[in-house]
């Protein structure tokens, strides 16, 4: 069977077997290296008051929720587009 990618959709070089995640929306598991992260902050203060503790100089702590998703989810989610094969040969060149 023809190969689509070199690197089959991996980031992992020459690093060996790397470990595996849970995609956080159905649950499979997918190679650390492949799989779509992505991390989002959340505050624990409502947005308005945290405006106004901000003008006050206070320092307002955010929690940090990384996800991760396999490629079929990140697709469907959102997370990741599809490109046409003229805009991903123009990233690769960079």
């Amino acid at each position: 069977m023809t190969k689509k990618r070199k690197s089959g959709g991996r980031s992992k070089g020459g690093a060996g077997k790397k470990g595996s995640v849970q995609c956080s929306r159905c649950g499979r598991l997918v190679p650390a290296d492949k799989a779509k992260k992505y991390t989002k902050y959340s505050s624990l203060v409502e947005p308005q008051m945290a405006k106004e503790l901000q003008k006050q100089g206070a320092f307002i702590q955010r929690r940090r929720m990384t996800s991760y998703y396999c490629v079929s989810c990140a697709v469907h989610s959102g997370k990741v587009h599809i490109r046409q094969e003229e805009l991903r040969k123009q990233d690769k060149n960079f």
